[in-house]
């Protein structure tokens, strides 16, 4: 390994391990308000990487990833809940996920032959069919005022505010423990869809998109790895939904509607598709924005505070302008999102930086004497 490679890894890891301690010190700093900000951004962040490596990395279209969402969130509440099997929450959640990517692997048989438009109109009935259910199966999913959240404890340690915990003169409540968890789910997201997106497997996603008449010639099945890609999807999106039932605490179908799906594709269109990062920063710009933007309703133009007279824009609406004004221009003029636009940015600085060597040696030199000498070519 060349002493630029070796400089090039250290200063990778120092500035994962600068990034990894900067996360660990919201909980001590802000209030709950922006911790839960981060935490329905960690939650879309980990289903936006799921839906990232579907539509980015194998090229397919999913207008259903609401559904799996909701069997995540709903899966956990049920098996630890009452009524339910009442299991322990730690049991919960590995289960949970497991239901989404059975969800996604009975619907794999179509994820594997259908592309396109037409998997997205299929996937789509999977939304409406579900929040059917969830209004329906009142036994199970509480009906239309939805059901509360057990809180997830692991090893005596509960994620919830119940008993009293102080961590360096902070109290720390249920924002603040779950906060910690968030980023321990994130970072196993983080680094399995990138180990898989630079492995066989992915480099094979990655050639089905660009060309799956390619891929075939080459040995990849596309149907089969077509079903996988929806699998691991779901299974991202199920424990997604299984954080963003913790943080929020209650469960209601009205929250996984068509919406939800339209938000998460409008994350990994402005984010970049097919990168984990460019995943990650759309998802916190479309969830963070809306939120944002109802806190200070009443100090921005042409923006009426939560409750006001019919007619007026309100926050949730003038954050979804925006980000579809982020859409249209992420789609002219950075095709490859605030990823790829990151990218570049960071490509021109380092040139930038880069010494340029002597300027005697940029001089050309004047062509060979047998080139100069060479008599021209006369094409028709």
């Amino acid at each position: 390994m060349s002493d630029r490679t070796t400089a090039l890894l250290t200063r990778r890891r120092a500035t994962l391990l600068t990034v990894a301690v900067l996360l660990c010190l919201p909980p001590f700093y802000l209030d709950a308000f922006w911790l839960r900000i981060g935490l329905f951004s960690l939650a879309a962040a980990i289903g936006a990487t799921g839906l990232a490596l579907l539509s980015g990395t194998a090229g397919q279209l999913s207008l259903g990833h609401a559904f799996f969402l909701a069997v995540g969130a709903y899966g956990y509440t049920w098996l630890a809940g009452d009524p339910g099997p009442g299991l322990p929450t730690a049991l919960a959640v590995p289960l949970a996920v497991l239901m989404a990517g059975l969800a996604g692997g009975l619907f794999s048989p179509v994820a594997g032959r259908v592309k396109g438009i037409y998997l997205g109109i299929a996937t789509l009935a999977l939304v409406f069919l579900g929040h059917h259910v969830l209004l329906t199966a009142e036994s199970v999913t509480g009906g239309f005022n939805g059901r509360s959240v057990p809180p997830l404890s692991l090893g005596g340690f509960t994620f919830d505010a119940g008993d009293e915990l102080t961590v360096l003169g902070v109290p720390f409540g249920a924002e603040e423990r779950l906060w910690f968890l968030g980023l321990a789910l994130f970072a196993v997201t983080w680094f399995t869809a990138r180990g898989l997106l630079r492995s066989r497997p992915g480099r094979a996603l990655a050639a089905l998109r660009d060309s799956e008449t390619a891929a075939a010639v080459m040995g990849v099945d596309v149907a089969r790895h077509r079903s996988a890609a929806f699998v691991v999807s779901s299974m991202y999106a199920g424990l997604a939904g299984v954080l963003l039932a913790l943080a929020f605490r209650r469960v209601v179908p009205d929250y996984f509607s068509l919406v939800l799906s339209v938000d998460y594709l409008a994350m990994i269109v402005i984010g970049g598709l097919g990168s984990v990062a460019g995943a990650t920063a759309g998802a916190v710009f479309v969830t963070a924005l809306p939120l944002l933007m109802t806190r200070y309703a009443d100090q921005l133009p042409l923006v009426a505070a939560p409750g006001s007279a019919e007619g007026a824009v309100g926050p949730t609406e003038a954050a979804r302008y925006l980000y579809g004004a982020a859409i249209v221009l992420v789609l002219l003029y950075a095709p490859d999102g605030l990823h790829g636009l990151a990218r570049r940015s960071r490509d021109r600085l380092r040139r930038r930086r880069t010494p340029t060597s002597d300027p005697a040696s940029a001089v050309p030199s004047p062509p060979p004497p047998a080139a100069a000498a060479r008599p021209k070519e006369h094409t028709l």
